[in-house]
């Protein structure tokens, strides 16, 4: 078997042995023999394809770890899954070039409403909150696991309406340089809360007051961290015109699960900022 020395791999497939090292760390692209003495590593000229493979996906922004699940998929699926993700990157892209011309009409002074602002009362209300520090959006998404996880193990009593959905509420930026915090968080009825806490030593109880709240309905669709961005801009932009002061609550997203629940499912979202 001819084998090629990392630098005639990393050559060939235009990679660096530095990207050839953390693929192989990360599983995506182990070398076929690793010298005991020295470490070093050696590949077959037949993963040219697969590095090849890693390098586009790369290039388009894939993640590393989406990456190691499309390696796996046959051929049909994992071209499924690239183009799903090509999507949803368009997607974010177009509310990204929003957000650019909403930022440069800032800069000029004017102003545009891009979504429809309404207000609600919410009553006060116990919740059972899981809340962290969070290492952007994946991070955040991985709390959202957790948290569900525990109320699928240990069911909560359902209550009607947006006022008794589970919702996220973020405390602080979510991004490359912000880590929140966020919190998730479950309403619980007030009369069977302290009994319903002793269940979930991981969760904190706590009340949340009475407020009113400025709220843009989203739907059912994927909501992309840009587009919380304008929705987030227009609802600050909708306060001050009616002289309105945003509260140390939190800005917020609802998620209502609407009967019957299935597999495909998607909540009915929308973000919110409570009102002084």
């Amino acid at each position: 078997m001819d084998l090629l020395s990392i630098g005639e791999f990393a050559q060939l497939s235009r990679l660096s042995p530095k990207a050839l090292r953390l693929y192989d760390e990360l599983g995506l692209l182990p070398p076929t023999r690793v010298d005991a003495d020295s470490g070093y590593r050696f590949y077959e000229v037949g993963q040219l394809d697969r590095a090849r493979l890693v390098s586009s996906l790369r290039q388009i922004g894939v993640p590393l770890a989406q990456i190691k699940v499309i390696l796996d998929l046959e051929p049909m699926t994992a071209a499924e899954q690239v183009a799903g993700f090509w999507a949803v990157t368009e997607s974010d892209h177009a509310v990204r070039r929003e957000l650019a011309g909403r930022l440069v009409d800032r800069l000029k002074g004017e102003r545009s409403a891009m979504y429809e602002v309404a207000t609600r009362e919410i009553p006060e209300r116990s919740l059972l909150c899981l809340k962290q520090h969070v290492d952007g959006y994946p991070g955040v998404w991985a709390l959202g696991k957790e948290f569900i996880a525990l109320l699928k193990e240990r069911p909560l009593p359902a209550m009607d309406g947006r006022v008794g959905a589970a919702f996220l509420i973020y405390h602080g930026e979510v991004s490359d340089d912000s880590d929140g915090p966020v919190e998730w968080c479950r309403p619980v009825p007030e009369n069977d809360a302290d009994e319903l806490a002793t269940g979930f030593p991981e969760l904190a109880l706590r009340v949340e007051p009475a407020h009113e709240e400025a709220f843009v309905p989203l739907g059912t669709v994927e909501v992309s961290p840009a587009q919380w961005q304008l929705v987030s801009d227009t609802l600050y932009a909708w306060a001050a015109e009616q002289q309105r002061r945003p509260s140390e609550l939190g800005v917020r997203v609802t998620y209502l699960a609407t009967p019957p629940r299935t597999p495909d499912s998607r909540p009915d979202l929308d973000f919110a900022v409570p009102l002084r």
